[in-house]
Formats: structure tokens, sequence, C-alpha cells
């Protein structure tokens, strides 16, 4: 199963990690994989191509992991642009969890 945890901070999103296969299918036919990894590849790019922040936020990725963690005190207009990015993904990623329950969750702490 992939687990996608968000992250906030006074009310703020953070970042989020996502870990594991979803084991919908197997490896380079698996449907929620794909759209878990092309939902979040986009995120990233938004973030860090797109918007051009001052320093690119960072992202760790290993197998079946990744995490992006926003920096403290984005200025405007970053800060509501990278705010509305993680909150349209994290929509996203629930109506996957919603559609496939079985190999997506998504955890908001």
């Amino acid at each position: 199963m992939t687990t996608v945890t968000f992250y906030s901070q006074g009310g703020r999103l953070t970042g989020f990690q996502v870990e594991g296969h979803s084991g919908y299918a197997p490896q380079g036919e698996d449907i929620v994989c794909a759209a878990v990894t092309s939902a979040v590849r986009m995120a990233e790019c938004a973030v860090n191509d797109v918007l051009g922040l001052e320093a690119p936020v960072k992202v760790r990725e290993e197998d079946a992991f990744i995490s992006l963690k926003l920096p403290r005190g984005l200025e405007q207009p970053g800060e509501d642009l990278c705010q509305t990015l993680l909150a349209a993904l994290l929509v996203h990623m629930v109506q996957l969890s919603e559609e496939y329950p079985d190999f997506i969750s998504v955890l908001e702490v």
C-alpha cells in the first residue's frame, strides 16, 4: 500500500511524504502508482522549477519514498502558490484513496 502523509503546522501545509508501492498491479503496469508519481512530480516541478523560489524546496527521493518540505518564511506570492499546490495535491490524493482504498492511504498530521 502507498501511504501519503501531509504535514501541517498552524494551518500551513509544510510538506508531504509518499512511501510504499500500491500493489495494484505489477511494476510498470500499476495505474495507482503512476497516478501518485505523476501528481507528486508535477507538484515538485511546479514548486521548484516554475515558481522560481530563491531557495529550492527540499526533496528527498529513494526507492518507493519521496518527501518534500517547504522552507519557513517563503515570501508572497510564493507562499500562497505553494499552499495552493499542496492543497490541490492533498485533494487529489484523497480522491485517489477513495477510488482505490485498498491501495492508497492519506494521512494528515
